[in-house]
Parts: structure tokens; C-alpha cells; sequence
């Protein structure tokens, strides 16, 4: 597992409701594209208790990845 790139912070405003800022010089680089928009995936965060700045939400990108399986191309194999 990788380690953690965080890429904002902010608060609680309400139980449905936070209000966050996302710094996206730091995103760019996590982003990819699908069907021509681009895109990065986030994990946001509600902490037990704020930061130093009061923050008790955090985000981060989401740098999950599927195990990559290998994939065997069987069509040329021989029957004996």
C-alpha cells in the first residue's frame, strides 16, 4: 500500500454538509481521463477531532489500483 498524498482539508458544517478545499496543483499529477474529461478519485475523511486549525476534515487521492493479473492468450495452444 502506498503512502497517503493529501491534497486538502476543511470542515463540518452540518451532518450533511462539509465544506471543503482542494489543492489541485497537487492533483494533477493522480488525474486520468475518461471519455475526455479528467478525473481523480478522493477519499474525504471525517476526523474524531480538528486540527491545530480547527480542520476535521481531510481529503486524500484515492491511489487504489487492482491487482494487475496475467492474462494468458490461449487461442494458439496446441491440443496435444
Amino acid at each position: 500500500m502506498s503512502d497517503k498524498v493529501y491534497c486538502g482539508s476543511g470542515k463540518k458544517q452540518k451532518d450533511n454538509w462539509l465544506k471543503v478545499s482542494v489543492c489541485l496543483t497537487d492533483l494533477q499529477e493522480h488525474a486520468f481521463e475518461y471519455n475526455g474529461k479528467k478525473y481523480v478519485k478522493l477519499n474525504i475523511n471525517i476526523n474524531d477531532e480538528p486540527n491545530e486549525w480547527g480542520k476535521d476534515v481531510s481529503l486524500s487521492v484515492d491511489t487504489w489500483q487492482p491487482e494487475q493479473t496475467e492474462t494468458v492468450d490461449t487461442s494458439n495452444d496446441m491440443p496435444f
